[in-house]
């Protein structure tokens, strides 16, 4: 374990995949770290960048796997993406993403002939040529390239796999357009969360398995930042990231300890 010197913490942002689950298995230890840290009095918010399914069935995952929450503490991209286009007017969207995700995007108006916005989400196996060629071109005509997120790679049962962000960067690429980026590591993803727990930055933490989108972004923040060895953690990535998370530890079972909580 490394660490360096915590601020107060009065709030704490928890990924999901990787840092309390790899997969449908609990990491060990993680629902008892869980336990004690509310026990502790610390305001949690789940937050993941994962987009291949809705808030709802994240929700029941997390339930059926022993982690038990309210549904206003579990944070995705989707409710920041949906905001964001009403607050600048996009009202017709293409959305690339699964069809139970498009539900969290009631609202909003999918359109395929002139959308306003292209919102990029996971389609997993079903990113081809012909879904990003589509999205290249709405992109071309003026459409707003919005990304749920960025990440570059996650972990599967079988092994390292592709993220969003590979396919958002070809787009970005194509069309010389930068995208508007809604979860980690936009700073105003950790904002946005705080402000619902009525905490600011600096007495704030996230605890994540991505050295980049969680750790990096949660920095950029103003926020402290946990990396645990678990999921995609790899400590090449770290090495060159440059990045100085203020702990690394083991795994989120050891998270308690470090807070003394």
């Amino acid at each position: 374990m490394t660490r360096r010197v915590f601020p107060p913490l009065g709030a704490l942002l928890l990924d999901l995949d990787g840092v309390l689950y790899v997969e449908g298995t609990p990491v060990p230890g993680a629902r008892d770290a869980v336990e004690r840290l509310r026990a502790g009095g610390l305001g949690l918010r789940f937050v993941t960048n994962t987009t291949a399914h809705s808030h709802p069935e994240t929700l029941q995952k997390l339930r059926r796997l022993g982690f038990p929450l309210d549904e206003k503490e579990l944070v995705t991209p989707a409710a920041l993406a949906v905001s964001h286009c009403l607050a600048v007017g996009h009202h017709r969207v293409s959305l690339l993403m699964t069809d139970e995700v498009k539900g969290d995007f009631q609202g909003l108006d999918p359109d395929e002939q002139r959308p306003q916005a292209v919102i990029v989400g996971d389609l997993g196996e079903h990113f081809d040529y012909g879904v990003l060629n589509q999205a290249f071109r709405h992109i071309m005509d003026g459409a707003e390239l919005i990304a749920l997120q960025k990440n570059r790679y996650w972990r599967r049962a079988d092994g390292l796999s592709l993220d969003v962000g590979p396919f958002v960067a070809a787009l970005e690429y194509a069309t010389t357009q930068s995208a508007f980026v809604v979860g980690k590591p936009a700073p105003g993803f950790f904002h946005g969360v705080l402000r619902g727990l009525g905490s600011s930055p600096r007495e704030a933490a996230m605890v994540g398995d991505d050295v980049e989108s969680d750790v990096g972004g949660a920095l950029a923040a103003g926020l402290s930042g946990v990396l645990v060895r678990t999921g995609k953690y790899r400590q090449e990535a770290v090495e060159a990231s440059g990045i100085r998370p203020t702990a690394t530890i083991d795994s989120i079972a050891d998270l308690p300890d470090l807070l003394e909580v």
